[in-house]
């Protein structure tokens, strides 16, 4: 039986989330990270969190608004209408991957952007004070990513699927693989846990974040060297839109064509 475009489109799409899963499971402690362990002060690891969930904060209240910007919401809001239509009345391979496609753009101008800013205040010595720029990136990127698939991001529903995205992103192994199954179940049934607090999924998603940064966070406070320090605000930044436009695919797929979550292919 040869497969529809729509079911090419879906096993395209398990294909890159078994791939993005299997990159974590296997991921080791790089020697860097290794030297760096023996070098980062204590409480530095502590600030970062308080860091990150700050600029959660600040953003999710105040700075969406100014995020909105620095891109064409509503036109993108546009095209992702017509590319919708275009994809329920054709059906065809070409309409079908616009959406990956248009996502993966906007997801690379964000990177170029991240790690020029990461590199060039890493050559001043500039990490911490370096958070609220890379969080706001990131968002942006996320919150782009969201629109080319069809969705919003300024509801709490829309704003906790953010947030799990980069907390499952930056994850590894089991907790990966569980963090993502999570997402999936969510996909099937949207709805915020009982007893759902934001705050407190801010600050486990922004410990997640300073977990992940921390040696590089360390590094980039460092004048000069800390260039390289910076430049891994990209490769992190990559980690969060490449899965984000996994999920939000996931979420695509499964609202317009009633695919369900089953085994991840290999």
């Amino acid at each position: 039986m040869i497969a529809s475009p729509w079911q090419k489109e879906w096993n395209r799409m398990q294909r890159n989330e078994y791939e993005f899963l299997q990159n974590g499971r296997l991921r080791k402690e790089s020697r860097l990270n290794q030297f760096l362990a023996k070098k980062v002060p204590e409480g530095l690891q502590d600030k970062l969190d308080l860091a990150f969930a700050k600029a959660f904060e600040l953003i999710f209240e105040k700075g969406t608004g100014v995020i909105e910007k620095t891109y064409d919401k509503d036109g993108i809001r546009k095209q992702t209408e017509v590319g919708k239509f275009l994809a329920e009345r054709k059906g065809d391979r070409e309409s079908l991957r616009w959406f990956s496609r248009k996502a993966s753009g906007a997801g690379g101008k964000n990177l170029l952007f991240s790690g020029a800013s990461g590199i060039g205040l890493g050559v001043l010595g500039i990490g911490l004070p370096d958070i609220p720029l890379f969080t706001a990136t990131m968002l942006k990127g996320v919150y782009e990513t969201a629109l080319h698939f069809g969705y919003e991001y300024d509801e709490p529903l829309e704003k906790y699927f953010i947030l799990r995205i980069i907390e499952t992103a930056l994850t590894v192994g089991p907790e990966l693989d569980a963090g993502n199954e999570s997402l999936n179940q969510f996909i099937d049934d949207p709805k915020l846990p009982e007893g759902y607090d934001q705050s407190a999924q801010i600050r486990q998603s922004s410990a997640a974040l300073s977990k992940e940064l921390l040696y590089m966070k360390f590094l980039q406070g460092v004048p000069v060297v800390g260039a390289v320090g910076g430049a891994y605000d990209a490769i992190y930044m990559n980690k969060v839109l490449r899965y984000a436009e996994v999920k939000y695919h996931r979420r695509f797929l499964v609202d317009h064509a009633g695919f369900d979550n089953g085994p991840i292919l290999a």
